[in-house]
């Protein structure tokens, strides 16, 4: 799957699993690690971590085995990375805290 094919599906499947403020931030100027990553919020754990093994199950199933999920356990940061693309699956608090938006430079 090409990088923005990957990005509309994640995209894709956050909506339909209820994520909240999605963002997509391009850091391909900026990381050696990703060029896209994509950061929304679930409403409790139990909803952080079904977004998080949803969109990895989802994206495996599409050809695109997940390099690593991080943050299962505890679920309020879930980390999906997908190679080109990383998702930031966050409850409200944890989100806010750690303002990943401003630390990579998003403006609305």
């Amino acid at each position: 799957m090409q990088d923005q094919q990957l990005k509309e599906f994640v995209l894709e499947q956050l909506e339909d699993m209820k994520a909240k403020d999605i963002i997509v931030i391009d850091v391909s100027g900026t990381s050696d690690v990703t060029d896209t990553m994509i950061i929304c919020t679930g409403n409790s754990k139990r909803h952080v971590r079904s977004i998080a093994e949803q969109t990895a199950l989802a994206a495996k199933r599409k050809g695109e085995a997940p390099l690593g999920v991080e943050g299962l356990e505890d679920s309020k940061w879930v980390l999906v990375d997908l190679f080109n693309v990383v998702i930031h699956v966050m409850q409200d608090e944890t989100r806010q805290f750690y303002d990943l938006e401003t630390l990579w430079g998003y403006s609305a």
